[in-house]
């Protein structure tokens, strides 16, 4: 099967996923914790079930890893879930969250969508093929100074635990970079480096449903990707950073400071 019938279903699966939660919003969504800052709502259940079904029932030989609803990775084609990345957001009414489906071969991301369905902005990649935003072709920045970048990042639900380090990059990236944002939706922040909005993210705490897919639309719009340490990233490990290529050293200079 070509990567384009993968890239299709993913496609129109996001979508379906992306109106359902939007009806879901205007009644307003019911809120549960799974940690003191960690929620989920009926409309995470619900679009993990919609997508899940739809991959599964279209896709029955394919293993399915889901934020809410979990998974195995014990196959050689691997769906990667988000169905609301920015839960947080989406149960306060904040208009930042989309939907992401990544589909991994092998252990390498092969397909990535992401929607967010308030702009309606659909982003998308097929390994080898380019990125694109509502099928036009995409590209990261060509900034080349950190100073004069905007960078995103985001906390993870165990701060409290230990903000140390995470306080501290927060605080050295923001007085060498031109501004940073924190939006709470990681997709959304990838998507945003690979179509130039954002010239770098960096995050710990991440899951293979937050970056499957948007980690393959930043490569594939001519992004990098890495660990902290420059190493390569590793989708099932914790900490990522992502840039337009051009200011990554710089970025990696400053987290892999141990003062």
């Amino acid at each position: 099967m070509k990567l384009d019938t993968w890239l299709d279903a993913a496609k129109e699966i996001v979508v379906g996923a992306g109106a359902l939660i939007q009806e879901l919003a205007k009644t307003g969504p019911l809120v549960r914790h799974k940690g003191p800052v960690d929620l989920v709502t009926d409309a995470d259940i619900k679009a993990d079930e919609y997508i899940v079904s739809r991959l599964r029932s279209r896709f029955p030989d394919h293993e399915v890893l889901a934020e809410e609803s979990g998974g195995t990775r014990e196959s050689d084609f691997l769906w990667a879930i988000d169905p609301i990345d920015g839960t947080t957001n989406y149960a306060h009414g904040f208009p930042v969250y989309a939907v992401s489906i990544g589909l991994f071969i092998e252990g390498v991301p092969a397909v990535g969508v992401v929607y967010e369905p308030n702009l309606r902005e659909l982003f998308a990649a097929a390994k080898g093929s380019g990125a694109t935003l509502n099928d036009r072709a995409i590209h990261v920045s060509a900034v080349d100074s950190l100073e004069q970048s905007l960078l995103a990042t985001g906390f993870p639900y165990t701060l409290r635990d230990d903000p140390g380090k995470i306080m501290t990059d927060f605080i050295n990236v923001s007085l060498a970079a031109q501004g940073v944002r924190r939006a709470g939706a990681a997709s959304i922040d990838l998507c945003a480096v690979a179509c130039g909005r954002f010239d770098g993210f960096w995050e710990v705490g991440l899951k293979p449903w937050d970056t499957a897919a948007a980690g393959l639309i930043v490569e594939e719009a001519g992004g990098r990707l890495s660990r902290y340490g420059g190493a390569a990233f590793d989708h099932f490990a914790p900490e990522m950073v992502a840039s337009n290529g051009i200011i990554h050293q710089d970025l990696l200079d400053i987290l892999q400071k141990r003062d």
